[in-house]
């Protein structure tokens, strides 16, 4: 197992590191717009990018450009919906994502505002949608941007962080552990394991708030459209 990772984070490292962020950054800005987020592994692609990080330098140059293309793809999802969110929900495309999904996203930017804004860039499905319906409800944009940007920063550094470590912990013990390529997929393992549980708990505490049978926190929020 060692050879072929070895070969396997080699080849990663061969293509040049700028190429490297931008391809990653890339990657991030469609999976966070709308629609295209929905198919897009951006994921998967910071993660196989960290695992090349050589440096501090390579590591804050790939955080910083995949944080940059995830804020403009959440961009480009806000101003979508400010101009053309109600033709977009109506469309084809938009019934295909499910009524239901943007009843979800509504209800919960109605009632949570600013840190619905913050936690659903953690969640499934509703990290496109919650942009397109915060331009559609007259939330500032500065104000989307000052919600959104921490979210962006947690969520590049954790998946570069741990992409960045696994590989390099495995770089040390290569030579002189032969499991060591187990320890490599363990440490992707627990972190992936790790987020899909911190996703259902925030699904779960936060559920009450997509829900049209809850009836706590119905009047909008004051972050709502300031």
């Amino acid at each position: 197992m060692n050879d072929f990772l070895t070969w396997l984070l080699d080849a990663v490292q061969s293509v040049d590191p700028v190429l490297r962020a931008v391809l990653a950054g890339v990657a991030i800005m469609l999976e966070t717009s709308v629609l295209v987020g929905l198919v897009v592994p951006g994921d998967t692609v910071v993660i196989v990018a960290s695992t090349a990080v050589g440096s501090f330098t390579e590591a804050v140059i790939l955080t910083v450009t995949v944080i940059v293309g995830a804020l403009i793809g959440e961009s480009v999802g806000f101003w979508l919906g400010r101009w053309l969110g109600p033709r977009i929900r109506h469309s084809r495309v938009g019934r295909w994502l499910g009524e239901d999904n943007w009843s979800r996203a509504e209800l919960y930017l109605r009632r949570r505002g600013g840190p619905a804004i913050f936690l659903s860039r953690f969640l499934p499905v509703l990290h496109s949608l919650v942009p397109l319906t915060v331009g559609m409800s007259g939330f500032a944009y500065r104000r989307f941007l000052a919600w959104t940007a921490p979210a962006c920063a947690v969520w590049a550094i954790a998946y570069v962080g741990v992409g960045a470590a696994a590989a390099g912990t495995y770089r040390e013990l290569s030579d002189r552990l032969h499991g060591a390529g187990y320890i490599f997929v363990g440490i992707i393992a627990v972190f992936l394991v790790l987020a899909y549980l911190a996703k259902r708990l925030i699904v779960r505490g936060e559920a009450r708030h997509m829900s049209r049978q809850s009836t706590e926190g119905d009047s909008s929020s004051d972050d709502v459209g300031q």
